[in-house]
């Protein structure tokens, strides 16, 4: 460890370029994998503009528990709903997971005005927020 402080002190703009670049990485990251929407605010978003739920996740985890009133679309079938996803007058929200796929999907379709569920299900769940069962 004293080696380490010893060479940051003899390398100052080295350390300088290293922090610039880890805040550039996360600030690219994050605008790569869309705009993040809270489970607290997706039900103010889906009342106040009627957005639509797209579950990226498959029919078999979709239909142990999903978001009331989202729709079913893997994620290997999104190319195929592409257009009529991108034509779509109102928010979209994609959810998966994690939230890691939903970013993708969202730069794949490209609406104008679509989110990830941050977290994805799995964050969903942790708040205890309620799903729905498929029969």
């Amino acid at each position: 460890m004293e080696r380490w402080f010893e060479f940051m002190g003899h390398h100052p703009f080295l350390f300088g370029i290293l922090g610039v670049l880890i805040v550039l990485f996360f600030i690219f990251e994050g605008q790569r994998n869309g705009r993040k929407i809270s489970p607290q605010s997706l039900g103010i978003l889906v009342k106040a503009k009627n957005a639509m739920l797209i579950d990226l996740r498959d029919a078999k985890d979709f239909r142990e528990g999903h978001i009331s009133g989202s729709r079913n679309i893997p994620y290997s079938q999104i190319a195929s709903h592409k257009d009529e996803l991108k034509a779509a007058e109102r928010p979209i929200v994609f959810i998966c997971n994690l939230g890691q796929v939903a970013g993708s999907a969202l730069q794949q379709v490209g609406h104008s005005d679509s989110y990830r569920l941050d977290g994805g299900i799995s964050n969903w769940k942790a708040q205890g927020l309620p799903l729905v069962k498929s029969k």
